[in-house]
């Protein structure tokens, strides 16, 4: 069955790279002394790496602006835009956005520098390491709609990272009322933390109640995995398996990214 993944990316079980940029203006860890310059520069060749490597598409996100904000500043969307502004020329590949943990900013940011689709936190309400963490679908939905961004694929995160759903209710359950209530675009299923490993049993039930709706395994692929994850998965976003010696603080870079393709297309090739 023809999805919108087919349109976008033209390929089956798309790759998606995280494009992780160093943390904003306002951020607790912002290097005041290297700008907002050396962010760009740091963007720009993490991406040539990315690229260089064979990913089928980007999700640019501030990745670094530990500790995250449920409703970010306007400086972090704002530096986002010049930064992605600047990298337009190389951005080839179809990309996306995510403001982290804000899913109005990231419409927003879609909107304004053309990415296809966001992903966030759009449904559910949450005990955090944030604090209580709740959400408003359909502020957020309406709001796509008055900003022009009707065309922007919204991706849920429905297992989200460094939090737990308040409700008492089972996954499929939670999977099954969130695409008949909320009509997600695509659904991300994660682990703990950024890199951490997908329980393969809640993607499968993810999946199972999904429907038609596209599922992305979130986070945890590697090359010894992703030909396992991709036969339930429809997709994968990875960002930390891409980065030197696989840890989340390092650059992007080719090998890495190499590896896990070559993974990825060789399980394609059986499908």
């Amino acid at each position: 069955m023809t999805t919108w993944l087919d349109d976008v990316f033209g390929v089956r079980k798309p790759v998606i790279a995280m494009l992780h940029l160093l943390a904003l203006p306002g951020d607790p860890g912002f290097d005041s002394a290297g700008g907002v310059r050396a962010v760009v520069d740091r963007a720009r060749a993490e991406l040539a790496e990315l690229r260089e490597g064979g990913v089928d598409g980007v999700m640019i996100s501030n990745e670094f602006s530990l500790p995250y904000l449920t409703q970010t500043e306007p400086i972090t969307a704002i530096t986002m835009a010049r930064v992605i502004g600047e990298l337009l020329p190389e951005l080839t590949l179809p990309y996306g956005v995510n403001v982290l943990w804000d899913g109005r900013a990231s419409i927003d940011l879609a909107v304004a520098t053309g990415a296809q689709w966001v992903r966030e936190i759009f449904t559910g309400v949450y005990a955090s390491d944030f604090g209580l963490w709740n959400t408003n679908v359909g502020e957020a939905a309406r709001h796509r709609q008055r900003v022009g961004g009707s065309d922007v694929k919204l991706l849920f995160n429905i297992v989200p990272e460094s939090a737990v759903y308040l409700a008492d209710r089972d996954l499929a359950s939670v999977t099954a009322t969130t695409v008949f209530a909320t009509k997600p675009d695509a659904i991300c299923v994660s682990g703990l933390t950024a890199g951490a490993s997908t329980d393969a049993q809640a993607l499968k039930v993810v999946k199972d109640s999904a429907g038609v709706v596209p599922v992305f395994v979130n986070t945890g692929v590697r090359a010894h995995n992703a030909a396992e994850q991709l036969a339930v998965a429809d997709g994968a976003i990875v960002g930390t398996y891409f980065k030197q010696d696989g840890v989340f603080e390092n650059r992007a870079v080719a090998s890495r990214v190499t590896e896990l393709m070559g993974a990825v297309k060789e399980f394609r090739s059986t499908l």
